[in-house]
């Protein structure tokens, strides 16, 4: 790796695979499979291929509501893919993710089959189908549209911005800590502001923006993800840290939280779930 001090760009940017940092080893510059590996199929209509990172939390919280709201066809498999381990780019992978990004859900109700990829194209999948979750007024539903998006946009300047650069970068860099951070605060105060009048990100009614944003933002002023409380004063934004807790008390969302997740306490742990009863 060059010496970042004075790095100078090449004309013809090349792939250096000991680059360094945490996923160095799995991060590459070119898409398709790596080996030949079927997805695993189980016994409900929906499939589902994750980890319990904030945009796999997204989806699970999202099933977990709606299984609470009594919609069988709701039910769903939870397949751990572990990233670390590269399963993201197994043939059975791409072919119902072609980004080899977890989650990707697989449909099985449908004839065929319908693959979706993207937390949030996952996330507007099922609340259409079950009609559930999001605004049927237009203005309302513009309102929970444009925070969902709001959350598509900004969060890769939290994860693989901030997060990358002050938690997982091989040194730490002055200036991309210091440009993302700047940015990462801005996104809080956006939503700090917007709290202050309201009781969720779209008024009184809890819906899919509610979901996506606190897997991200509630999860970082409540759980100290990277590390950085202290360093971004997470505690400030006392709105956000008011409707976080909010949120987090609901059921399903505490149930959503621990599908695929196998690292933390054993308690909390659920790294696959098949039926209800996996999550005692």
């Amino acid at each position: 790796m060059s010496d970042s001090s004075n790095y100078t760009p090449p004309k013809v940017w090349t792939w250096d695979s000991e680059s360094g940092g945490k996923f160095s080893n799995i991060n590459r510059p070119i898409a398709g499979p790596t080996h030949d590996k079927e997805l695993p199929v189980g016994k409900h209509p929906l499939q589902l291929y994750s980890l319990g990172t904030p945009n796999g939390v997204k989806v699970t919280v999202l099933l977990e509501e709606l299984l609470a709201l009594g919609h069988e066809g709701a039910e769903y498999d939870a397949f751990l893919i572990n990233i670390g381990e590269g399963s993201q780019f197994s043939s059975g992978f791409v072919d119902v993710n072609p980004n080899s990004k977890i989650p990707a859900l697989l449909d099985q109700s449908t004839e065929p089959s319908t693959r979706v990829f993207e937390s949030g194209a996952i996330m507007l999948y099922l609340a259409e189908k079950f009609g559930e979750l999001i605004p049927v007024d237009p203005s309302e539903r513009a309102e929970c549209m444009s925070w969902l998006f709001w959350q598509m946009g900004s969060a890769p300047y939290l994860g693989g911005g901030f997060g990358h650069f002050y938690a997982y970068a091989p040194e730490k860099f002055e200036y991309p800590i210091d440009r993302f951070a700047m940015e990462v605060k801005r996104q809080l105060d956006v939503l700090d502001r917007n709290l202050s009048s309201r009781q969720y990100l779209c008024g009184d009614t809890y819906n899919i923006s509610d979901i996506a944003v606190y897997s991200w933002y509630g999860n970082l002023v409540l759980h100290n993800i990277y590390d950085a409380e202290v360093f971004l004063d997470v505690a400030s934004y006392e709105n956000v840290i008011r409707w976080a807790n909010q949120i987090e008390e609901r059921p399903a969302v505490k149930r959503g939280r621990r599908v695929n997740r196998p690292w933390g306490p054993e308690e909390e742990q659920v790294p696959e779930r098949h039926d209800a009863s996996d999550i005692k």
